[in-house]
């Protein structure tokens, strides 16, 4: 199976099942000089671990994470990063039913015709817990950024289930009331009604999508490059690379199929200094608004980054459903009786928010603005305050 890998020089590589002994990753291209340690991973694990609330799987996975390569003296040292997280709680015996027979719009089936076999305790490989791997390389990547001389926040929240619909909030209460509640959504009246939806669908034996507004502010101008590798195309890879997303927009997003030029185009004007939300001094030409979600060409203008994540309602459920099985021949009637998530985007969040932190990462060094060295930037200088210290008796 090819397609375990995600980024240029900021490279995940991930292995795992969801029913295996333990999901993993590999992180390469990180800079040396990098205070880095399993609390700061493990801070951003348990945003995403299961069993947070009433509308999480009840799955008892802690999600701790070890590393075993990369670290030294709590810094990196330049050389690939290596992490595991064991699987605690897996209970295989629930998908023997569909081994010849495939949940619905689940890749039961499309594995087995691909592979001619698959591991299918829990969905094996295409199961949404092997995003544990991401979050935690995007943990990594948060910790570099950082720590550089960037002040690049990102920031996701819930905006939408069902019909129930957030109205628009600012970044400031994005960052202060996204984690305030179960839902992750930052308008805390909406929350409740979402909150009451999800238990409606939960109570039928049902399930229901939803979607994530995101935010990057901070990123430099002038990253990317035109076609294949610009920015939305990067962006639109690590989206619609989370399992259920069904779509993923940025700037004014599908809406801009209905708004005439003149009026998307934005004028030029020299910032007056008094621009916080664009990376800018005065006197350089800014935007006049920022309907292209920050980017223009395919390149970073420098203003904040902003899009949609949409998910479709989680596919197994504990209702009824038809299936055939391949290997006896028969149609018959299922249920997907196990643990599973009534709704995707509460824990998804820090999905998001890690995947825009190695996009953006990633391309701040591949556009030179962090040396992929060392973070430092002192190439040649070997005596650094990070460098190991010779072992002595005591120590």
């Amino acid at each position: 199976m090819n397609g375990n890998e995600f980024g240029r020089l900021f490279r995940l590589t991930t292995y795992g099942e969801s029913h295996g002994e333990a999901m993993g990753c590999t992180v390469s291209g990180v800079p040396a000089g990098v205070e880095l340690d399993e609390e700061r991973i493990q801070r951003e694990l348990d945003r995403r671990k299961p069993g947070q609330s009433m509308i999480t799987t009840s799955r008892g996975e802690p999600d701790e994470v070890t590393i075993n390569s990369g670290i030294q003296d709590g810094y990196t040292t330049g050389t690939p990063v290596g992490m595991v997280i064991q699987n605690k709680d897996a209970r295989s015996g629930k998908y023997e039913p569909f081994v010849t027979a495939p949940r619905p719009s689940h890749g039961d089936y499309t594995y087995s015709a691909k592979f001619g076999t698959r591991n299918w305790g829990g969905g094996g490989r295409s199961s949404a817990r092997e995003t544990v791997n991401w979050v935690a390389a995007g943990a990594i990547a948060k910790a570099v950024i950082d720590q550089s001389e960037y002040d690049v926040q990102i920031k996701a929240h819930v905006n939408q289930i069902g019909d129930v619909v957030a109205p628009e909030v600012t970044f400031e209460e994005l960052l202060e009331h996204s984690e305030e509640n179960e839902v992750r959504c930052a308008h805390p009246e909406t929350a409740e009604r979402m909150r009451e939806l999800i238990d409606e669908y939960q109570q039928a034996g049902d399930s229901i999508g939803g979607a994530i507004e995101f935010e990057a502010r901070g990123v430099p101008r002038g990253l990317g490059a035109p076609r294949f590798d610009s920015v939305p195309a990067r962006l639109g890879q690590a989206m619609m690379s989370i399992p259920a997303t069904t779509a993923f927009e940025f700037g004014l997003g599908r809406d801009a199929r209905e708004v005439a030029g003149i009026d998307r185009n934005e004028d030029w004007a020299f910032d007056e200094g008094d621009r916080d939300d664009v990376v800018s001094e005065a006197g350089d030409p800014v935007p006049v608004g920022n309907d292209h979600g920050g980017l223009q060409g395919g390149i970073t203008t420098g203003e904040p980054i902003y899009g949609e994540v949409t998910w479709h309602a989680p596919t197994s459920i504990p209702k009824e459903q038809t299936t055939v099985d391949w290997e006896t021949g028969e149609e018959k009637q299922v249920q997907v009786v196990g643990r599973h998530d009534p709704v995707l985007p509460p824990r998804a969040v820090p999905v998001v928010e890690a995947m825009l932190y190695c996009t953006v990462l990633d391309f701040m060094l591949l556009g030179g603005r962090i040396n992929p060295d060392r973070l430092d930037g002192h190439v040649g200088e070997y005596d650094t305050e990070y460098h190991a210290e010779r072992p002595t008796d005591e120590n």
